[in-house]
Formats: C-alpha cells, sequence, structure tokens
C-alpha cells in the first residue's frame, strides 16, 4: 500500500511538472523570431504611444528569416525590428550579456559627447562635494555667484533623505541649480523623496496604467501619481537642467519637479522612456529581452512615452562646445537667474 501511494505521488509530481514547465520549445531561428515577436505582442505596453503597426513589422522581418541564417543573421532582424520602439527601455541581450543591444540608442549615446561633469567641476564651480554614500549625487557653488549647484545622475542610492542635509549646507544661495543632465533612472521612490524637498504644492504629476489583456489597447485602471511637501523645503528659484540622455526614473523626477511653481527646465528634451520595464524574459537559444508594461500619461492625457519632458527653455550642447570648454546650458541658466531674478 506504501508503495502504491509512493507511486501516486510521483505521478503527480510528475504530471505537474509538465503543466508548468510546457514542452521544450524547439532552437531554431523560426521559433525564437515567433517567440519574441507573439511575448512583445501579448505584453508590451508602447504600441499605443508610439503607434507602431506590430503586425506589418511581422510581415516584414518574419520573411527575412529562415532556419539556415546564422546568430548574427537573426541579431541584426532583431535589433532592425525593436529599433522601431526608440525606447532604451527595450532591449535584447545575448547568452550572458556578451552583446546587448538597446533601442534608441543613438542619441542617447550622442548626448554623452554633450555633456563634461569635469568641465563643469573646473571652469564652474568654486567647490564640489561627492556624496559617496549615494550613486552619482554631489554639490557644490557657482564660482562668483551665490548660486547652489547640485548634481544627480541616478537614482539608485541608499538615503534619498540626504537631501535634506544637502539643502540644508545651500540654503543661504539664491537660487539652486540642479543638474540631472545623464541621468540614468533608477527608484521611483527615491525619485519621490529627491522631488519632495523642493516641493510648494502638492498636485497630480502622472499617472500610469499596466497591460493587462491581449490586444494592445488593454490596460487596467490608471494609478495616480501626486506630489507631497516632506520636510524642509527649499524656498527659492530652481534651475532644472535635463538632456536627451535623462532618463526614466531621471525623468520622472523632471516631471515632479516642473509641477512646482519655482522650477524652469532648461535644457534638451528628456528621452521619453519612462514606463516600468518586464522581468527578463528568454528565448531558447539564451538570449534574453525585456520591454515596457505600462502607460505613463500627463495629468491631462498626453502620452510621457516617446514624447520626454520639454524644457521651458530649449538650448543644448554641442561636441565642439565641451571641446571648448563651453557649457552653454549651464550658461544660460545662469543668465535666466540674473534675468529673471537679479540674482548673481
Amino acid at each position: 500500500m506504501k508503495n502504491i501511494i509512493v507511486l501516486l505521488v510521483f505521478s503527480i509530481i510528475v504530471s505537474c511538472e509538465k503543466v508548468i514547465l510546457g514542452e521544450e520549445e524547439s532552437n531554431t531561428p523560426i521559433n525564437n523570431f515567433e517567440l519574441l515577436w507573439q511575448d512583445f505582442d501579448a505584453h508590451c505596453s508602447l504600441f499605443v504611444s508610439k503607434n507602431i503597426d506590430w503586425d506589418a513589422s511581422y510581415n516584414e522581418f518574419r520573411l527575412q528569416v529562415t532556419n539556415n541564417i546564422s546568430n548574427e543573421e537573426l541579431w541584426q532582424i532583431f535589433s532592425k525590428m525593436l529599433e522601431r520602439f526608440d525606447d532604451s527601455h527595450v532591449n535584447l541581450y545575448t547568452e550572458n550579456d556578451a552583446q546587448i543591444f538597446t533601442s534608441g540608442f543613438t542619441l542617447n549615446e550622442q548626448s554623452k559627447s554633450e555633456y563634461s561633469k569635469s568641465l563643469i567641476s573646473s571652469k564652474y564651480l568654486d567647490f564640489r562635494v561627492e556624496v559617496t554614500s549615494e550613486d552619482n549625487l554631489s554639490y557644490g557653488k557657482i564660482k562668483e555667484k551665490n548660486i547652489g549647484y547640485i548634481y544627480l545622475g541616478a537614482e539608485d542610492g541608499e538615503d534619498p533623505e540626504i537631501i535634506e542635509t544637502i539643502l540644508q549646507e545651500l540654503s543661504t544661495y539664491d537660487s539652486i541649480i540642479f543638474d540631472i543632465r545623464q541621468n540614468i533612472g533608477g527608484d521611483e521612490s527615491y525619485t519621490r523623496r529627491i522631488a519632495s524637498a523642493f516641493a510648494d504644492n502638492e498636485n497630480l504629476v502622472y499617472t500610469t496604467q499596466t497591460r493587462n489583456g491581449p490586444s494592445h489597447d488593454d490596460f487596467d485602471e490608471k494609478t495616480l501619481f501626486y506630489s507631497k511637501i516632506i520636510g524642509t523645503q527649499y524656498p527659492n528659484p530652481v534651475i532644472l537642467l535635463t538632456d536627451r540622455r535623462t532618463i526614466s526614473a531621471g525623468e520622472s523626477l523632471a516631471l515632479y519637479m516642473k509641477t512646482y511653481n519655482k522650477v524652469t527646465q532648461i535644457g534638451d528634451t528628456t528621452a521619453g522612456d519612462f514606463s516600468t520595464v518586464s522581468t527578463r524574459r528568454f528565448l531558447p537559444n539564451g538570449w534574453s529581452y525585456k520591454y515596457p508594461i505600462q502607460l505613463p500619461r500627463t495629468p491631462t492625457g498626453e502620452f510621457l512615452d516617446g514624447n520626454g519632458n520639454i524644457p521651458d527653455i530649449y538650448i543644448k550642447n554641442t561636441e565642439d562646445d565641451i571641446s571648448n570648454n563651453i557649457d552653454k546650458v549651464l550658461e544660460r541658466a545662469i543668465l535666466f537667474l540674473f534675468e529673471q531674478y537679479n540674482i548673481d
């Protein structure tokens, strides 16, 4: 009787395993293509905001895939198809991340040459303090001006409350230039805490919906995000500097900051890559990929993905500007503070 029970239990476990794991997918170029296309079709959130005809992409690129093509050729086909999303949250990885594709990478990469942290430190700041506990956070003072300066390059630190200490040290300055150029994003809760230290109101900032059905326009109910006033507030004018590589949670930070009356955004339009990203998905050939799963909008309903944060004053550096030791964006911010508020 005991043996019968053991056999029965083993049979149930094996049956459950088959249900959970399913049949092993064949590792062919055609099947890898089909699985990738179908998974994007069923779960990616960008089709509505980017107006992408995914069926047309299938018809175009499926014809290029046979089971005789090489991995290199399949990689090129996938890359060209996914580039149409123009979103840095669409990623493709070979096994062990030996090769990585990021959609919309060209403009983001170009902007790296349009910004120089060392130039700012050497030419424009009296001093710069690196906050070692955090990820790419520093602060200082603009040379010969009563203007503070904060740089935040990511929102992956451990202690966003440090912003209180920084603002206390900069409290005697008539204004602050808050530089989030080249900000690669991070934790949204970190974003909200940093932004709250500058708040002068509590308003609806943006909404999100998560893809939850087979149709490209199937989304759940909206989640609303509001600005909050927390801790001691910096009361004076703030200039927010952005560029094309201000991405993801960096763009959310800009959204919060733009709801405050005392904030003016100067620089380039941000990347327009807002959405939360899926966990990694895997193909039979060992490649993996990710895609956005949410639909962020402004309070008035405009799509954020693909549009980005448009600055109040548009200006951007060129590679030649940086080579000639000029940061036109930062200089425009200093000039604006003088013209608008007589801050010198």
